[in-house]
């Protein structure tokens, strides 16, 4: 910051709305635009039976309607244009608001990965499966050993068997 900013201060940075902020005023513009479609929708049913009402007896009366009417009608028209402007940013933001979160996710599952690697290193876990192997081995011929009968002192080879009839 300069000299002179710090005297007389600086313009400060305005922070744009958040997105939540921004949804929730698109959504309420879209009730209010619905709003007025509903009410302009109403407004062109009368002007139509007021047309209908003076078509046969005053005809400046259904022809002052009928240009209400399709007044009306152009402001509708409006309506119907700048509803589809906003439901496409509103779903853009939303879009956009998604993908934040999604990113935000991602990263902490990075973050949390790298973290409970920190202390392993791929040559230390080779080393250990190798150990574990090892150990496993030795169970094996550990329990082969105990399992095998022992014929205590003699082995059966050399047992002979003889039967005399």
């Amino acid at each position: 910051m300069s000299f002179l900013g710090k005297i007389f201060g600086s313009k400060k940075e305005e922070k744009g709305p958040s997105t939540e902020d921004a949804i929730q005023k698109l959504r309420s513009t879209e009730e209010m635009l619905i709003k007025k479609q509903e009410f302009l929708e109403k407004k062109i049913e009368q002007e139509v039976a007021i047309a209908k009402k003076n078509g046969t007896t005053n005809k400046r009366a259904a022809l002052q309607a009928l240009k209400r009417k399709k007044r009306y009608e152009q402001q509708l028209a409006q309506i119907d244009g700048t509803m589809l402007t906003i439901e496409q940013q509103r779903e853009a933001l939303e879009g956009a608001n998604t993908n934040t979160a999604v990113l935000t996710t991602m990263k902490t599952a990075a973050d949390a990965l790298k973290s409970a690697h920190q202390n392993m290193n791929v040559d230390d876990v080779h080393n250990m499966m190798d150990d574990i192997a090892e150990s496993q081995d030795l169970s094996k011929e550990i329990s082969e050993a105990i399992s095998n009968p022992v014929a205590f002192g003699t082995d059966v080879d050399e047992v002979r068997i003889i039967i005399y009839f």
